[in-house]
This record gives C-alpha cells, sequence and structure tokens, in this order.
C-alpha cells in the first residue's frame, strides 16, 4: 500500500510557467531592437544555453537570467547596452517576486490526501525563490518534510525515501513533469499521477516516458488527485 504521497510545486500546486514565460517574451522584445527575431531561431538557441548552463547554474529565475544575459551578447554581437542588461536583469528580479497563486482545488486536495497519508514536497530549483513560495503558499504546515533540490532524478528520490525508511513501492509522487516528477520515480519502482500544465518549458517536454504505463495515472486538475490515489492504492495491494 501507498504510505508516503510527494507533491511537485511549481505548476502543480501553483503557476510558475506563466511567468517564465512572460519574461521570455520581455526577453525577445529587447533583442528585437537588435536582430530580427524571424531569422535568429530566439527560442532554440536561448534553450540550447540554459540546458548548457544547467550544470554550472542549477534551474530557477536566477539561471535563467544569467542565460538570458549570456544569450543577449551572443545574440547581438556584444552590441546591447548597459541599458538593455540592467532591463534582463530586472525581468529576472520579476520573477523571483511574483506571487504565489494556487491552482483550483489544489488546497483542498492537499487537505485531503494529507488526512489519509503522510505527504512530502519535493520542488527543484533556486533555493530562496523556492523557500519564499513554500513560505507564502500557506499550505506549508500540511507536509511532513520539504525538500528543494538541485535535481529531480531517481538518486534525489532515493535519499528522500531513504529518510522515510520506505521502499519506492509505498511512495506515489504528484506533478506536471513527466521527466521530472513521474518518469524517476516509476524508475526506481514508484508510483506516479501526472496533472498537466498547459503551458510546459521545452527542456521538461524532452522525455520518451510512456504517460501509459500502469503505474501512472492522468488526471485533468487537482480535484482528481484523491481518487487517483485510491486506484493506484489498489494496484499497489495486487
Amino acid at each position: 500500500m501507498i504510505e508516503l504521497v510527494g507533491f511537485d510545486a511549481d505548476d502543480t500546486l501553483w503557476h510558475s510557467e506563466c511567468y517564465y514565460r512572460d519574461a521570455q517574451d520581455e526577453f525577445e522584445q529587447i533583442i528585437g531592437r537588435y536582430v530580427d527575431l524571424k531569422q535568429q531561431s530566439l527560442h532554440e538557441r536561448l534553450l540550447a544555453i540554459e540546458r548548457r548552463n544547467l550544470k554550472v547554474f542549477g534551474y530557477g529565475a536566477k539561471a535563467m537570467t544569467l542565460s538570458m544575459i549570456e544569450a543577449a551578447v551572443d545574440f547581438t554581437n556584444a552590441r546591447i547596452s548597459a541599458a538593455d542588461i540592467h532591463r534582463i536583469v530586472g525581468i529576472g528580479k520579476h520573477v523571483l517576486s511574483h506571487p504565489v497563486k494556487l491552482l483550483p482545488g489544489v488546497r483542498d486536495a492537499v487537505e485531503a490526501v494529507a488526512a489519509r497519508y503522510k505527504i512530502v514536497l519535493i520542488t527543484k530549483g533556486d533555493l530562496f525563490h523556492q523557500e519564499r513560495k513554500v513560505a507564502q503558499c500557506g499550505l506549508a504546515d500540511l507536509f511532513h518534510r520539504i525538500e528543494i533540490v538541485s535535481e529531480k532524478d531517481e538518486a534525489a528520490y532515493r535519499r528522500v525515501l531513504a529518510e522515510f525508511d520506505l521502499a519506492p513501492g509505498a511512495f506515489a509522487m504528484i506533478g506536471n513533469s513527466l521527466r521530472s516528477d513521474i518518469a524517476p520515480v516509476v524508475g526506481i519502482g514508484g508510483w506516479g499521477i501526472h496533472i498537466p500544465y498547459h503551458l510546459l518549458w521545452a527542456h521538461e517536454a524532452d522525455t520518451d516516458f510512456a504517460a501509459g504505463s500502469p503505474r501512472v495515472v492522468e488526471v485533468k486538475d487537482a480535484s482528481g488527485i484523491a481518487a487517483a490515489l485510491e486506484q493506484l492504492d489498489r494496484r499497489a495491494a495486487a
């Protein structure tokens, strides 16, 4: 039977990617003063820089801002002004200070799950930013543990389970990203509840994991979490 349930944070409990999309739009407006955006494949080139920098900067708004500055210098052949570099820094600060807006039905869903299972919040990204969002979300007291990790991979989930002294088969993870929230948990023998968000960073979409796995249930929104856990409980018991 499932004993521990993990929740992703960004775009599972609260809105996040929409702020990054707005930031990218502002970045393109700045770069568009220097180059023809249609000819530059800006999205693909920025994503390549962000991926290359992940091992150095990690995830989150600060990493995005540094990658944008690097990209701005590269795209404009170092012609970008100091004033526009300052505007890019401002874009990053704005993302770091965005309000925490829970997704519909999330509070009721988390409270319902917490009444039946131990729950843990597992999120990745900039430590200060994630801590601020957790503090402002109004849900922190419901979780037995809050883990902010540098990467969501099999090793990270194994560490969390070791701290609870649980086998992977007793753990279910809830999240919007197949790559980060579901695939590594299923890979170690756990269970997953996938809640797609209407926006997904291209890096998170880069996975060949089959969503139709019998160890995964997909739901449309938070209201389906309780029924999905009951379904996974039955499968785990069988």
